[in-house]
């Protein structure tokens, strides 16, 4: 009978298993009403442990147990404890084979975790916990074992056969069945294990790695998309030679294999050697996709691609590290998105997700850090906090110990823990032994919950010619941690003059400089000033903090006319367009006849004539606030008031720049077959 109440599970109380599982062999029988599932386990006492050799317990969910076999004996009933979840053997020897045999019920699974059955196919799901519905296993992520999979189907209705690894032997059975085997040379934990049954086509390409080996490339999919592949091809070749060029990762296997079908239950799964996606993450036409479409697609392949190394080669210990691949692969796939499309716009989406969604998460009443000390259900971990917030964690690493010490530390991360299981930790120390900077105080943004806030104040020595910049920090109590200790935050900054050029921070030229912001309070002090500067806070959205500066709406003016740094600028020009549609919204509600900022409308021009400025970045600094964003940000919410103004400011600007408008779109018009490339993209959005 199963516990009716939840239990808790700590990271404190992490142990490591008893028993390690070297060689992982699977059979695979699958039928129409139930499958037949082989399991041999090579199995391997932990020393670490001890040097007894306690029972072994696997885990396992809604299995049929058929019989058990210890190094080829088979066990009786009263050899074994079955219980509802776990099979326990006692164990006599530091090394042994165990053989499971179980009958599971693909058809029956609605769960979608383990292995099921859908619209006439098998396919798997494990992450984080599925592999137990399929054998018995120490199905942990801190188990690896090197896996060799036979699957055995009907060859007219499942002609294609795949799982993890390369296809090293295949054949036919007598009445009309055929086998597949796969061998996978590469320890991987169970939840990283795939399986795909059923009638697919597919298109084939090949990637000739740096070291000169030939990759086979093949996506499978149902037969009414197999026109739509192309660009998911693409994007996995661009994935492979970005990885090489800029982590030096080549990949590994002989092939790599995508399936891409309507009804996987899941966005995408990184399996090794075998990605599945539900086919929206994957196909596209130019007849019915959107360019965000194709740069989404292009995004998922690549994140998915990318856990080859960070999540696969290298796992985590425990789902409490689940940031440790996800946030690291987040930001790798983000870092991906900005150099084949535009910097400055994945920057903006990126931050304005996290300052709209994560920063919503953090001050609710589900606020975790990126490693919780405790869950119930790991299903209920994979959060924005967990992926995004996690990714802006490992940005500020590369931030704080600069791009090329941040290479070597991902190569040292690589090379300590190939094969191996890690912990955040782990990464933090590769990172520390390969640039030499203390990341102590740091590790506090891994344990701590909540979105920080930066207060910035600042003053001015007009005799001395001596700016001071003062930045405080404060985080709010969150459920189960009501003070909170210092994070260190890099803050990146620049000190514009009044005519918007960025005023040198040291004597080698700089315009750009991160404060290390690591006490509750500290203060910067700048020398040999003529005028009192404005300053340009958090560049490039430098840190996952909210800021507070006191702004007048003429320094947003002049910010969004003259900052070079592409986020602080889009930013000012959306705080400032907020506060003239606050008035209007507040004029409206007070029936009274509210004139629009002119200061606004001028900005607009400014922006609209800036030929220097990247045209991605500027179709965004064109776009007002949403409505839904206007209304986030107000006190009481006002629908209607709210999309009266937004439509007047909208008009405005419109009729007092429509010459400049009308030439700019009359100037990018876009001839040929359409294209889903970065340039032709910015046109698009721009127009």
């Amino acid at each position: 009978m199963k516990d009716a109440q939840p239990r808790a599970i700590y990271l404190k109380d992490y142990q490591a298993p008893d028993y390690w599982i070297d060689t992982t062999d699977l059979t695979f029988d699958l039928f129409e009403d139930h499958a037949l599932v082989t399991s041999v386990l090579g199995l391997r006492r932990n020393e670490d442990r001890g040097q007894d050799t306690p029972d072994l317990t696997l885990v396992g969910i809604d299995l049929e147990l058929i019989s058990v076999c210890v190094d080829g004996s088979e066990l009786t009933s009263d050899q074994y404890i079955l219980g509802s979840e776990s099979l326990t053997i006692p164990v006599t020897s530091k090394a042994f084979s165990l053989t499971v045999v179980t009958r599971i019920r693909p058809q029956e699974n609605t769960s979608l975790e383990g292995l099921y059955k859908s619209n006439g196919m098998f396919c798997t799901q494990c992450e984080a916990e599925g592999f137990r519905k399929i054998t018995y296993y120490l199905d942990r992520p801190d188990v690896m074992s090197k896996f060799t999979t036979k699957v055995i189907a009907d060859k007219g209705r499942y002609p294609v056969l795949l799982s993890n690894g390369n296809d090293i032997a295949r054949g036919e059975f007598e009445g009309g069945r055929h086998w597949v085997t796969w061998e996978d040379p590469f320890k991987k934990p169970s939840y990283l294990f795939a399986l795909v049954g059923g009638d697919l086509e597919v298109v084939e390409d090949s990637f000739t790695t740096a070291s000169g080996r030939d990759v086979a490339l093949r996506i499978f999919t149902e037969s009414h998309n197999i026109d739509k592949c192309d660009h998911a091809m693409l994007s996995l070749k661009k994935s492979m030679k970005w990885d090489e060029e800029v982590y030096g990762r080549e990949y590994d296997l002989d092939i790599f294999m995508i399936v891409a079908v309507d009804h996987f239950n899941m966005g995408a799964m990184e399996n090794k050697g075998l990605n599945i996606f539900n086919s929206s993450c994957v196909l596209a036409s130019p007849e019915t996709a959107t360019d965000a479409s194709y740069q989404r697609i292009e995004a998922i392949v690549a994140h998915e691609y990318f856990h080859n190394w960070s999540g696969n080669r290298v796992t985590c210990r425990d789902w409490f590290q689940l940031s440790l691949k996800e946030g690291f692969t987040v930001f790798r796939d983000a870092e991906f998105s900005a150099d084949m499309n535009s910097r400055g716009v994945k920057r903006i989406e990126d931050a304005s997700l996290l300052k709209t969604a994560q920063f919503a998460e953090d001050a609710g009443p589900m606020a975790h850090p990126i490693r919780p000390q405790s869950f119930i259900e790991i299903s209920n971990f994979y959060t924005l906090t967990i992926y995004e917030k996690g990714c802006e964690v490992v940005r500020m690493i590369q931030t704080i110990v600069g791009k090329d010490n941040f290479r070597k530390g991902s190569d040292l991360y690589f090379d300590r823990f190939d094969g191996k299981a890690a912990t955040c930790e782990d990464f933090v120390k590769a990172m520390e032994d390969a640039s030499g900077v203390d990341l102590g105080q740091f590790r506090h943004w891994y344990n701590q919950a909540g979105t920080p806030v930066v207060t910035l104040t600042d003053g001015f020595d007009q005799e001395s010619g001596q700016y001071a910049l003062t930045i405080a920090q404060s985080c709010p109590a969150t459920p189960g941690q009501d003070t909170k200790l210092p994070f260190h935050i890099p803050v990146a900054i620049a000190l514009l003059d009044k005519g918007g050029k960025a005023l040198p921070l040291n004597e080698a030229g700089e315009t750009e400089r991160v404060l290390h912001v690591t006490a509750a309070e500290e203060t910067w002090t700048f020398e040999g000033l003529a005028e009192k500067p404005l300053p340009s806070i958090l560049r490039n959205f430098s840190a996952p903090v909210r800021v507070k500066y006191d702004y007048s709406r003429e320094d947003l003016v002049f910010l969004m006319k003259h900052d070079s740094d592409g986020y602080n600028r889009w930013d000012a020009g959306q705080r400032l367009a907020t506060a003239v549609i606050e008035d209007l919204v507040d004029g409206l509600l007070k029936e009274k006849d509210t004139e629009i900022d002119s200061r606004l409308i001028e900005a607009f021009g400014v922006v609209l004539a800036d030929e220097g400025l990247d045209k991605a970045v500027k179709a965004e600094m064109l776009k007002l606030p949403s409505e839904a964003s206007l209304a986030e940000q107000a006190e009481e919410i006002h629908p209607l008031q709210i999309c009266e103004s937004r439509s007047r400011v909208r008009k405005a600007i419109a009729e007092a720049h429509k010459d400049k408008l009308l030439a700019l779109y009359q100037a990018l018009e876009l001839k040929g077959e359409y294209r889903p490339e970065a340039g032709d993209i910015a046109k698009r959005t721009l127009i």
